[in-house]
């Protein structure tokens, strides 16, 4: 059974940064692709972005793009989101997911986290 554990949420201020971590226990070789998704109160999942494990190819959703990077350590079994140039819009319960292709469809990943919460302060 995948496991996945997110951290490093927390508060910040417009301009500011944060690094959030997802650690993978029990992946299975059908689970390619490790992907962020964001959750503000009120409104739908939102695909942030996504990351193969084979590769490391990246995709971003346009909001984003520019200001957050999605890196991997396979040692680790670890995705990670740096957010830099933080904006009050990007509040939201951050989940990182697993699955077996990439794909900007939260429906289509296989496993998810528990989230982590970002404030951002303006």
């Amino acid at each position: 059974q995948v496991q996945l554990v997110e951290s490093g949420g927390g508060l910040a201020q417009a301009g500011g940064s944060l690094r959030l971590s997802c650690a993978a226990s029990g992946r299975t070789f059908s689970s390619t692709t490790m992907g962020w998704f964001r959750q503000a109160p009120g409104k739908e999942r939102e695909f942030v972005g996504a990351i193969t494990w084979i590769g490391g190819s990246t995709y971003y959703a346009d909001s984003v793009k520019g200001r957050f990077t999605i890196s991997r350590d396979n040692t680790k079994n670890t995705m990670y989101l740096q957010m830099n140039n933080l904006k009050p819009e990007d509040t939201a319960v951050y989940y990182c997911a697993e699955g077996s292709f990439l794909t900007t469809v939260a429906g289509r990943y296989d496993y998810w986290g528990q989230g982590t919460q970002v404030t951002v302060t303006s």
